[in-house]
């Protein structure tokens, strides 16, 4: 089995995938316990969804882990995280930390004695407590199938995402221009709230809105749990639909040799 290296240390030692997957692994598995407890629903997203279906685990290399859950649930979860998630771990989001980066993921569980440094400099950590390794809590909210009433909103956050880049990094945190960036993604959810379709919520800019990610709920809902590596976890209810829109038609086909090298991490200590 191929070994993907993703640092070599000055002793000789290596830090490969498979080292940053037992870690991830872990903290997947206190993660799901918490939503357990408190009846959050959550579900294995994008490559993580992927690797469940095809690998039954992780894609082999794979650098990251992806979770995602509906705005209401998110809500709920940043409370139970507050109260009851481990001491390892830190919960970074714009409602906990004011100084957060609203262009990436809802919200980034870290564990603390570790250290990674992303690929993507738009997507830099800009919180101080912890540069931990993470995993990724995308936030899906109720969608409308129109384009006539999706677009307009779309393009209005896509606007704004320049504006809030080019301050943060003139050191300036541009806290009302973030607000009215969540607050729009907000407004849009509860205005499609009786619809049938959900998605990625407005935060996530990152996907031409001409084109989003829409799934019918049914589609999602309600999750169920598949074998992941030494255990379960959950995916969504349809997981054809949803992977043959999140990846490709193809998605059971490997990507070329040369395209399986793993894509985030710059730098890691575990």
């Amino acid at each position: 089995m191929e070994q993907y290296i993703l640092k070599e240390k000055d002793d000789g030692s290596i830090i490969t995938v498979a080292d940053v997957q037992v870690v991830l692994l872990r903290m997947l598995k206190d993660i799901d316990e918490l939503c357990k407890k408190h009846q959050i629903p959550y579900f294995l997203n994008g490559g993580s969804a992927l690797g469940a279906i095809r690998h039954k685990g992780f894609i082999p290399w794979d650098d990251d882990v992806d979770i995602a859950m509906m705005k209401s649930d998110f809500d709920r979860f940043i409370e139970v995280c507050k109260l009851e998630l481990s001491d390892a771990y830190v919960a970074q989001c714009y409602k906990t930390h004011p100084c957060y980066n609203v262009l990436i993921p809802g919200m980034k569980i870290r564990k603390k004695t570790t250290y990674v440094k992303e690929v993507n400099t738009l997507l830099q950590n800009k919180c101080k407590d912890s540069d931990g390794l993470f995993i990724d809590v995308f936030v899906y909210d109720h969608m409308s199938n129109k384009k006539w009433i999706d677009l307009p909103f779309r393009l209005f956050n896509q606007l704004l995402m320049p504006m809030i880049i080019l301050l943060e990094n003139l050191k300036v945190n541009p806290v009302w221009l973030k607000s009215l960036f969540m607050f729009v993604a907000k407004f849009y959810g509860r205005l499609n709230k009786n619809s049938d379709y959900v998605g990625f919520d407005l935060t996530w800019t990152f996907k031409s809105p001409f084109r989003p990610f829409i799934f019918k709920k049914s589609d999602i809902f309600p999750v169920k749990y598949v074998p992941f590596e030494d255990t379960m976890f959950p995916v969504a209810q349809a997981h054809h639909e949803y992977l043959c829109v999140a990846i490709a038609p193809s998605y059971m086909t490997p990507p070329p040799m040369d395209k399986r090298v793993p894509k985030h991490i710059v730098d890691i200590e575990l």
